[in-house]
């Protein structure tokens, strides 16, 4: 099977760097990774980048502070494509999961939510799915 017989991916990591340029630039030096898309944030910042490399994607921006954002303090965690926010948030919190961010649909037409699990590892759950 080649990478583009290969179905998309659901689960992806994610970075929060102190310089997303930086960052993508020594990425794609040291590891391989290819620019699949740059959304730029304010002030010359990253907002949300995505990384390709084979069929995996990585997806990362620069750290800001937001206490709205639980991932404005996180330096890593997963994103986890998911049809039905709603009903796996509903599971996770069932399971004790800490829910940081209630379900909602986003400005670029997801629905997500993040939650911590019981060791304190951040996850986010939603539509979103980044193409490799």
């Amino acid at each position: 099977m080649s990478d583009s017989d290969s179905p998309a991916p659901t689960l992806y990591p994610c970075l929060r760097s102190g310089d997303a340029r930086q960052a993508i630039a020594w990425l794609g030096e040291a590891f391989g990774f290819h620019e699949i898309a740059v959304h730029d944030g304010p002030e010359g910042s990253v907002a949300h980048a995505e990384l390709g490399l084979g069929n995996g994607v990585l997806m990362l921006g620069d750290a800001r502070p937001d206490p709205a954002n639980p991932w404005s303090g996180a330096a890593f965690g997963l994103y986890v494509h998911v049809e039905d926010v709603d009903a796996h948030c509903a599971r996770a919190r069932a399971a004790g999961a800490e829910i940081l961010r209630e379900p909602a649909d986003t400005d670029y037409g997801a629905r997500e939510y993040s939650c911590r699990d019981p060791e304190g590892r951040l996850w986010s759950f939603g539509t979103y799915r980044p193409k490799a």
